[in-house]
């Protein structure tokens, strides 16, 4: 458009110079003439062309005036002059009739008198339809005018002279436009009936615009949406410190409701910080700003508004090409359960390791329990009671027997402890234990049982589910120092999808739960998740050895089941409640309780060769001695190597060995490798294999054919 003007304002120049051969003669510019000049040039007021129309105006002018006064002048030169205006006009008429805004001119009745093609495209005609066809403006606008005090003006009740119409084709096709018209009254005697009132309206074409703004909308709606509904806290912060904006997620992490909103704006981005990470984060707010915080892993902080919220912080730099950096944008993605997951995986590790120096110290206390009750019992066989070295033995053997119940307990919480698993009812264990019980809480406590109906059988050690229920009774009573109830309730639970109890995952099934509840004072909720620490507890110190209930934990675990607890330490309702989920067995009861029964001790007096063998000097004597006071005759070998020999050699005697009893853990040889060796000497060979670990711990190592029997240490 603008070479099309730039071409179009060489002419007009090139025309005024043709024609001012006769300047004199434009100085009287005829009245009608003139007028004509201010008509064309008011059709384009305010628009594109109003230079070329001016200059057109001029043009014509003064040509008019040229011929109106070169009465007697050359005819050659008239025509000239002539086709030099008609080839302007024509031009002049071409651009205004296909430029890219339309011209409309109407009369006080809304006749259109005058409009161009752009304007009779828009509406889908012509534009001799608009003025021969005797179309009125209130047809082709669809805004309401201003009924009939002015149908000539869009804009009559607004007092405006511009403003934004909505024009209707033809063809009911809608248009968005702006106006912008001026009032014009022509001479009197115009050769117009009406009023000699005119507009002059140039009309802009909005859908370009309108499709801007649209599409500007969609894309800010689609920003804000992105945000808002953002799953991380996004924040930005300017070169000070301070919010400037900040999304949903974001307000969550700082604890502000929606209706406070308003109140982060503003705000120096460290206050929503706790105040443990606060001079770190300010430090790397500093270091982005001047371009020192590429690379840099996140962060982890924690958030001053929501108590143990801890948010992985990203920070990244809002640059602007002239400004340089404007600002920060933050980005806050919450780590708690993350971070929660990582505690629980080292305090795990923590357990694990510990459990495993519980095993190996168990082992090693075992072999030393073992030679001092046995030979306790040896001494006590040539000492009869009343004797004064009667009494101090049994004092020595029962504190080592205590010491092997402090060494089961090692062993039940690291899960490593012989088990002896039975089918029984849940509700007969809880029955006959409840004697026991009474007498442990004293009369300051009141206990109840509240037994659940058609509960299924559970294969459990029963002695160690009593020791289990035992101490969560202690437990509660200690927590009921001013008296209270415990209450014992047993029921079915079918899970038909994985939970969580505590620290561990259920798997789908059916459940018998134990429930051992109080109404004592409750668990700090920020110890609730360490009861089941070994050597954590919250009695006063030598109150308690702090095993009761890791030990109840492993014990559970070992047995495939979960214990979970919940507490509440409220005014209202306040106690502790201790959950055991036992698998309820699904084979025969009676016949599996009658096949795990052990059987009656009867007369160990025998005949026979043993072969024993021990590292432990003490546990190898004593174990000897055992055997060959009644009756057994023993060959000692103290590593798995000595025990091949000793083979070898009965076998060249033609000697035979009735059993090997041999310790599991031994330098060079252990006890599975030599049952092993053995046995592809002697196939038929009875093996016994004792130990400080649990039978369960070693099966895994001892994968041999055959029947392998167990021992447990320490053993009398």
């Amino acid at each position: 458009m603008s070479s099309l003007l730039d071409r179009e304002s060489l002419s007009l120049a090139q025309a005024a110079r043709r024609l001012g051969r006769r300047p004199a003669a434009w100085a009287t510019a005829a009245g009608g003439l003139a007028a004509l000049a201010l008509v064309i040039a008011g059709l384009v007021a305010g628009g594109a062309l109003v230079a070329s129309a001016l200059a057109l105006a001029g043009v014509a002018t003064a040509a008019f005036i040229y011929l109106a006064r070169a009465r007697f002048g050359d005819r050659a030169e008239r025509r000239r002059i002539e086709d030099i205006i008609r080839e302007e006009q024509e031009k002049v008429v071409e651009v205004l009739q296909d430029a890219p805004i339309g011209f409309y001119s109407v009369d006080a009745e809304g006749r259109f008198l005058l409009a161009n093609q752009t304007f009779a495209t828009w509406l889908e005609t012509t534009p001799r339809e608009l003025v021969d066809g005797g179309v009125r403006l209130h047809q082709v606008i669809a805004d309401e005018l201003a009924g009939d005090l002015a149908p000539y003006d869009p804009f009559a009740a607004t007092g405006q002279d511009i403003g934004e119409v909505t024009l209707r084709g033809r063809r009911g096709r809608l248009i968005q436009v702006h106006i912008s018209q001026s009032l014009v009254r022509v001479p009197a005697g115009a050769g117009d009936t009406g009023a000699g009132l005119r507009t002059r309206s140039v009309v802009r074409d909005l859908t370009p615009q309108r499709q801007w703004e649209q599409a500007l909308e969609r894309s800010e709606h689609r920003f804000r949406s992105f945000f808002e509904q953002a799953p991380v806290g996004i924040a930005v912060i300017d070169r000070e410190g301070e919010l400037t904006a900040c999304n949903r997620t974001f307000r969550a992490m700082a604890g502000v409701p929606e209706d406070a909103a308003d109140r982060l704006l503003g705000r120096p981005v460290g206050e929503i910080i706790d105040e443990r990470d606060r001079r770190e984060v300010v430090s790397r707010l500093a270091d982005a700003v001047r371009g020192k915080g590429e690379g840099k892993p996140p962060l982890q902080v924690r958030m001053a508004g929501v108590e143990g919220l801890v948010a992985a912080l990203f920070v990244s730099r809002m640059e602007h090409p002239a400004e340089g950096v404007s600002g920060l944008i933050l980005h806050f993605i919450e780590v708690t359960e993350q971070r929660n997951l990582e505690l629980q995986f080292v305090q795990s590790q923590k357990m694990q390791a510990v459990g495993q120096l519980a095993g190996g110290v168990a082992h090693d206390f075992n072999n030393l329990l073992t030679a001092m009750i046995g030979f306790c019992d040896l001494m006590l066989l040539r000492h009869r009671p009343g004797e004064q070295n009667f009494a101090d033995i049994m004092q020595i053997k029962q504190s080592a027997n205590r010491a092997a119940n402090l060494v089961r307990q090692l062993l039940a919480f690291s899960r490593q402890q012989t088990l002896q698993p039975r089918v029984l009812d849940v509700t007969d264990a809880v029955s006959e234990l409840s004697n026991l019980l009474r007498r442990l809480i004293g009369v300051g406590v009141e206990l109840k049982m509240v037994h659940g109906r058609d509960l299924g059988p559970v294969k459990v050690d029963e002695t160690q589910l009593e020791q289990v229920i035992i101490n969560l009774v202690v437990n509660a009573r200690d927590a009921m120092p001013d008296g209270g109830t415990v209450t014992i309730r047993t029921a079915n639970e079918t899970l038909t999808a994985p939970i969580r109890r505590g620290e561990d995952i259920m798997e789908p099934g059916d459940y018998v739960v134990i429930e051992v509840a109080d109404t004592g004072h409750g668990i700090p909720e920020e110890i609730v998740d360490r009861v089941f620490e070994p050597f954590f507890s919250t009695k006063e110190v030598g109150a308690g050895t702090g095993l009761g209930l890791s030990t109840a934990y492993g014990i559970i675990r070992q047995t495939g089941g979960v214990i979970a607890v919940e507490s509440s330490t409220d005014a209202d309702h306040h106690g502790s409640s201790f959950r055991i989920y036992l698998p309820r067995h699904t084979g025969d009861a009676a016949g599996a309780s009658a096949e795990s029964e052990p059987a009656a001790a009867g007369d160990l007096t025998g005949a026979g060769t043993v072969l024993l063998v021990e590292d432990e000097d003490p546990v190898r004597l004593f174990s000897a001695r055992a055997l060959r006071s009644k009756g057994y005759r023993v060959l000692e070998a103290r590593t798995g190597q000595a025990a091949l020999e000793l083979l070898d050699h009965q076998a060249a005697e033609g000697a035979a060995i009735d059993l090997l009893i041999t310790d599991v853990v031994m330098p060079e040889m252990d006890g599975p490798t030599l049952i092993t060796r053995v046995r592809e000497k002697l196939p038929g060979m009875r093996v016994m294999c004792m130990s400080g670990y649990a039978e369960e711990a070693l099966s895994e190592r001892v994968k041999l054919a055959g029947d392998v029997h167990f021992l447990s240490k320490p053993f009398t």
